[in-house]
Parts: structure tokens; C-alpha cells; sequence
């Protein structure tokens, strides 16, 4: 028991730290995940108990940012049901294939989101002002073809969430960023909201075919959930351009250490 409590307050501070990560970064996975296998959770399960707590960062976001939320709902329903069908189907595909292809998959994908945001920090913003909110999915093409491409990019970043979803907010990010004219606050926002689902949707999954350790969900999510709250309020300070960059190089270094811890 003295250790769970040791376990509890060393994982509470790891949440609300990941929660702020998340919100800001879309990395929560870069602290919530290796604390959660420091406290001796093997790689697999810790993954699928990190999704569970990551509900919690959702949420806390959700409460913190309805203003942006309630004004982009058009663009929130198209995006929200691409990211839950595609997290279940990354969750069966975790439960389906064989751990260690699991960890070795990771680090291209968290390498991947890094670089398409670094793609993104010098998007013009005369470019965006231009456009009408209208366009904020279409980024000012109706052709169907560029809808369907943005549309399958999107079910892909749940896909991977469902999977693992370490930096999958980073990838949701970098989408948005190249494919709509809202402000960085506001598809923050928007990805926040629509991860939170997706992962809510994988833990149930989760929940009749793995192991969730619940006990450690609990700090963790805890801490997630007030971490998911503050998030919001940074991103509408810190100026987009640098939170871009960090973001980006916070990604690449991630799929480094992944990549090292998977193949050496």
C-alpha cells in the first residue's frame, strides 16, 4: 500500500504536467507514458492505461476552451467523426498485432508529426486572413478530391491515437495548421476536444480486451484533467510561431529516444 501512495504522488504531478503538454503540444504521451512504465506497467499495457487517463485531458481542455469550441462547431463535427471511427480501428489494431511491432512502428510516426509542423511555422498569415471562415476546412479548395485527401489524413491521426498516439495531437495539428484558417487557439482546441473522444472511445475497447491498471489511472488522470484545463490558457499566450517550433523539436527528439530504446 506505502508504495501505491509513492506511485500516486509521483504520478499526479506527471498528469497535470502531461495535461499542460498535451494541450499546448499535443505530447502528453512524451511524460504521461514513460512515468507510467517507470512505476513498472510493461510497454503494451502502460499504453492502453495512458489512453485511458488521457480522457481526463480532454475534458479539462473541454471546460477550458468552450468559447472556441462553441464558435467552430461546423468545423468540429467534420472532424469528430473521423477520429473516433479511426480509434477504433487503431485499437484493434493494437490488440491485434504483436507488441513488438508495436514499439518499433512508434517512432516514425512521432518522427512524422514533428516534421509536418516544422512544415507549418512560416505559413503565411496574410494567406489565412484572406480566407473566410467558411473555408476553414477547405483552406479555399472544394475540389473533392483535396476534401477526401484531408478527410483520410484525419481518420489516419485517429487510427494512430487508437494505436498508441504518442505525438498523434502533433500530427491532428500539423493537419490542421496546412487546412484551415482558424487561429492556433482554435484548433488547438478542436483537437483537444476530438482526441478526448477518440481515446474515450479506445478505453472502452480497452476495457473488454486488455488491461487497463486503474489504480494508476486514477492519479494520472487526475492530474491530466488540471493540466487539460491550464493547457488552453497558455497556448493564447505563448505566440504560435514558437509554440510551432517547440512543439516540432519536442516531436523529433521523442522519436530519437523511441527510436533508440526500440532498436538498440
Amino acid at each position: 500500500m506505502a508504495d501505491y501512495w509513492q506511485h500516486f504522488l509521483f504520478l499526479l504531478p506527471m498528469g497535470i504536467l502531461a495535461g499542460i503538454v498535451s494541450t499546448t503540444a499535443g505530447l502528453a504521451s512524451l511524460v504521461s507514458y514513460p512515468a507510467l512504465l517507470a512505476v513498472g506497467i510493461p510497454p503494451l499495457f502502460a499504453n492502453v492505461t495512458n489512453t485511458a487517463a488521457l480522457v481526463m485531458t480532454g475534458l479539462g481542455a473541454t471546460v477550458s476552451s468552450r468559447k472556441d469550441i462553441g464558435e467552430h462547431k461546423k468545423e468540429l463535427f467534420q472532424i469528430l467523426p473521423l477520429t473516433l471511427g479511426g480509434s477504433i480501428i487503431g485499437a484493434w489494431l493494437l490488440l491485434a498485432a504483436p507488441a513488438s511491432t508495436f514499439e518499433k512502428a512508434v517512432p516514425f510516426f512521432v518522427l512524422l508529426a514533428g516534421l509536418l509542423l516544422m512544415s507549418q511555422v512560416n505559413k503565411s498569415k496574410t494567406a489565412e486572413t484572406n480566407l473566410t471562415r467558411d473555408d476553414s476546412i477547405e483552406n479555399d479548395s472544394h475540389h473533392p478530391v483535396y476534401k477526401v485527401v484531408v478527410s483520410i489524413g484525419i481518420l489516419l491521426v485517429g487510427m494512430y491515437c487508437g494505436y498508441f498516439g504518442a505525438a498523434g495531437g502533433v500530427l491532428l495539428l500539423a493537419i490542421l495548421s496546412a487546412t484551415t484558417t482558424m487561429p492556433f487557439s482554435s484548433y488547438n482546441a478542436l483537437k483537444n476536444l476530438s482526441l478526448g473522444a477518440a481515446n474515450l472511445i479506445a478505453t472502452v475497447i480497452y476495457m473488454f480486451s486488455s488491461h487497463i491498471y486503474w489504480a494508476f489511472v486514477i492519479p494520472m488522470g487526475i492530474g491530466l484533467f488540471i493540466g487539460g484545463w491550464i493547457g488552453p490558457h497558455i497556448v493564447k499566450i505563448i505566440p504560435e510561431k514558437i509554440l510551432k517550433i517547440l512543439i516540432s523539436l519536442a516531436a523529433i527528439g521523442l522519436a530519437i529516444n523511441l527510436f533508440m530504446e526500440a532498436y538498440f
